[in-house]
């Protein structure tokens, strides 16, 4: 009787350390807004770079022996430097894969009206932001799908830095944030965001203390010049998107040379959702 006593115990020591393992960290929103993604979601936690354009196979494997397990990949979006990208395909996807990269998909659709950045100022978010979130939503997960994309992989929204702090532009940038959000996760994928630290970054943390629902489940902040660090972001909540939901892109435009070959990139330091290629 005692022996099976003990093994109840045990079994309920189980269940509710599986119960605290599964369930938010204290402070944290719930999945409608920075909310746990998907258990079946991939992760990876280390170094990453991320550059315009999509480098050739071959870079892709000299570069191996640097310290970077996972690429940036910029696949879609109307407000995208590089929109021609000669390299990227499905068939590129599946060799990178093969290689052990890991892939973080970042869409750059339209942008703020606020946009801080000359050169984003022509893609503007229009009079309806909802419906325009809607559709880029919808076309995020198109091309998503066509690179081999897979739904739980997350699709990384690029919003460049704005004047947050104007009140109709906000909530215009707020309102398209929102709805592209919700159409992605629709479809079975997980919403990050990128921006500035100061600007977007600290627009969405606002909007969470808030209560605002349809926000991001993971975040990747810009604040270069700094040391990487993932959970020390001023602009952050201590608690919010947390755990294995933030990314810190700590330096940009810097050059790198591995295997004979010289790249510039922007260098982050990773602790989030990676695609998973079909």
């Amino acid at each position: 009787m005692r022996l099976r006593t003990m093994i109840i115990g045990f079994v309920l020591v189980l269940t509710a350390l599986a119960v605290d393992l599964t369930a938010s960290p204290p402070g944290a929103a719930s999945d409608h807004t920075a909310g746990k993604a998907p258990a079946k979601v991939s992760t990876f936690r280390g170094w990453a770079f991320d550059t315009c354009l999509a480098r050739s196979t071959d870079t892709m494997r000299r570069w191996r022996q640097s310290r970077y397990g996972a690429v940036g990949v910029y696949y879609g979006g109307r407000g995208r430097a590089c929109k021609r990208q000669p390299q990227l395909s499905h068939d590129w996807m599946r060799a990178v894969k093969r290689m052990g990269w890991r892939v973080l998909p970042l869409y750059v659709g339209s942008q703020s009206p606020c946009v801080v950045a000359r050169n984003k100022k022509n893609v503007p978010i229009g009079r309806h932001p909802w419906s325009q979130g809607k559709q880029e939503g919808r076309d995020a997960v198109r091309a998503a799908k066509a690179f081999g994309i897979r739904p739980s992989s997350p699709l990384y929204l690029d919003m460049e830095s704005y004047a947050h702090r104007k009140k109709a532009c906000a909530h215009t940038t707020l309102t398209f944030v929102r709805s592209w959000n919700r159409e992605v996760r629709s479809h079975g994928y997980v919403p990050g965001f990128y921006s500035s630290a100061d600007s977007g970054v600290r627009h969405m943390d606002s909007a969470r203390r808030a209560g605002v629902r349809d926000l991001p489940s993971v975040m990747w902040f810009a604040r270069w010049h700094t040391k990487p660090r993932l959970y020390g972001e001023p602009s952050l909540g201590r608690n919010a998107w947390r755990p294995a939901r933030r990314i810190h892109q700590y330096a940009g435009n810097v050059k790198e040379r591995h295997g004979g070959r010289t790249i510039v990139i922007d260098r982050n330091l990773v602790h989030a959702p990676v695609a998973r290629i079909g």
